[in-house]
């Protein structure tokens, strides 16, 4: 048997080297390759796998070349360098390595939170100026101050767990946290609002999404209170960068520290040059440890795969085998696109996930479906997460996720419900693949209904009562939004009743607040899938 080759075209460390020769793969390692596009696109053809950082780009130009390739490793958790569209349509499976640098990143929201107490910087520049400026810097302890965790997942978690051990209260807002991980880590959970007032110091660890884009804005820093320090190692765009330069001009906010920014390389920003602004070099990632721990990681992944088909933290195929896949493939994007709906309608704390399966998808290998339900479901605010992270991310939060297996059919010949239960309410949605191979929605909240997935649509909630849809109809006109389907279901004459329409293109949010106006609508959301 032929071993199989990996190249690797990123500094990787040389302990990832010899996990490739000791699991038995044929390594060529050339740390400086991907730099050169050309080269890279000549000699791809001839491997199994791809190790990278982030210098190499495997664009679709080069996918196109890689003949042989059946697996991209990234040692780390971004894969903004992998045209993922591309590389699916070839066949490419590309993994990630998503926790090996959480204790690193954590440790460094933790280094700039105390850097900003005492102002470190600014007296070691002071001093090393050969001034001694004894009394100018009068910093703040931390003891006994409240840490407002913004994001708890896995780095968030982390830093809380430093905090507590510094004698900090932590309080902590995360819609998928559930109230029982909450007191395991010990921390309270709260809603947003509740932490910007309270909190001492923030500190982010969410994914970048459209819902947390600019999550902390000028809106939000005016409900925190006077003298807050702001610390951001997550992601650039989570932070309006000028209203905080305003507040900080203002003294509401006493200081800032930022290790990611909304342009990067940043060489200019309008944080730089203020005198209570801290800033480092995208470094939350950038420790000996981190670096060997997702290059190990990615390793063993990697070999896992080449060798035995494992399949471990890939971000466009779930764990399954090649004789599965033909049949679990369209439900798999059934369930993604049940839970995105669910995870689109839901904006308070996930307690439970109940997955039903009846008829003959609950005699498929349903641990891939149920994964593909989850990532549909936390994708809308978590971002980063895939049919086989979800899982994990789902237990890190305290979900409780439960599989029922029903082989009697029901009026389907298959038939997936899922049913989530949040702190307010319990929302289910059911939906089968038809012969023609289409996943289809066919029951919301217990109403019938028989809709397509469109890629742009708009769900509304209301009282079945003679003139809405004219005046629904008329507002999308007037907006010059085309409708594509419309599809319509309601319990009974007058009662509840929901609307599902397709339209083309982007809704505007102001078209939305118009709709969700109207007499007869309890509730209008936007909905991509």
């Amino acid at each position: 048997m032929t071993k199989p080759k990996v190249l690797i075209s990123d500094a990787l460390s040389p302990a990832a080297v010899q996990i490739f020769r000791d699991r038995g793969v044929e390594v060529d390692f050339q740390p400086n390759l991907g730099k050169d596009k050309d080269k890279l696109a000549e000699i791809i053809g001839n491997y199994d796998g791809l190790a990278i950082r982030s210098a190499t780009k495997a664009t679709a130009k080069i996918l196109d070349k890689a003949t042989n390739l059946k697996v991209i490793g990234r040692a780390g958790i971004g894969v903004d360098n992998v045209e993922i569209p591309a590389a699916t349509a070839k066949g490419i499976i590309v993994m990630n390595t998503p926790f090996g640098n959480s204790i690193t990143t954590a440790e460094h929201a933790i280094t700039l939170m105390l850097a900003l107490a005492r102002e470190i910087p600014q007296a070691d520049a002071s001093t090393q100026a050969g001034k001694w400026e004894k009394n100018r810097f009068m910093g703040v302890e931390i003891t006994g101050k409240v840490l407002g965790v913004v994001g708890c997942g896995n780095i968030g978690s982390i830093v809380a767990d430093r905090a507590l051990g510094l004698r900090m209260k932590v309080v902590a807002f995360d819609p998928f946290l559930s109230p029982e991980r909450a007191k395991d880590i010990g921390v309270e959970k709260v809603d947003l609002d509740d932490l910007l007032k309270r909190a001492d110091f923030i500190t982010l660890h969410t994914p970048l999404t459209e819902k947390t884009r600019n999550i902390i804005d000028a809106a939000a820093i005016a409900k925190m209170k006077k003298g807050v320090r702001l610390i951001n190692c997550a992601r650039g765009g989570l932070v309006d960068e000028q209203a905080v330069v305003d507040a900080l001009n203002s003294k509401h906010i006493a200081g800032a520290a930022f290790d990611v920014f909304v342009e990067e390389p940043a060489t200019a920003n309008v944080l730089f040059g203020h005198p209570n602004v801290i800033c480092t070099p995208h470094l939350g990632a950038s420790t000996t440890e981190a670096q060997e721990n997702v290059a190990l990681q990615v390793a063993e992944q990697m070999s896992d795969y080449l060798l035995t088909g494992a399949i471990s933290n890939a971000v466009n195929f779930p764990s399954i085998t090649a004789e599965e896949a033909p049949k679990l493939k369209p439900f798999i994007a059934l369930a993604e696109k049940l839970g995105s709906f669910a995870g689109q309608l839901t904006e308070s704390g996930i307690l439970k996930v109940q997955i039903t399966y009846e008829g003959h998808v609950a005699e498929m290998k349903i641990k891939a479906i149920t994964s593909a339900v989850l990532s549909g479901l936390l994708r809308p605010m978590l971002g980063e997460v895939n049919v086989v992270s979800a899982p994990v991310v789902a237990k890190e939060r305290g979900m409780v996720v439960d599989e029922i297996v029903r082989a009697a059919q029901s009026d389907y010949e298959s038939l997936i419900t899922v049913t989530v239960a949040t702190e307010r309410q319990e929302r289910s949605v059911s939906g089968t693949v038809y012969h023609d191979g289409k996943p289809r929605l066919v029951d919301v909240k217990g109403i019938r209904i028989d809709a397509e997935f469109g890629k742009s649509m708009i769900y509304i909630t209301n009282e079945d009562k003679p003139g809405f849809i004219g005046r629904f109809a008329s507002l999308l006109g007037d907006a010059k939004i085309n409708i594509a389907t419309f599809h319509l279901g309601r319990v009974a004459p007058g009662s509840d009743a929901i609307a599902l329409v397709e339209v083309d293109g982007a809704v505007p949010p102001e078209l939305l607040a118009k709709v969700q106006a109207l007499p007869q609508v309890k509730q209008a959301k936007a909905l991509t899938f």
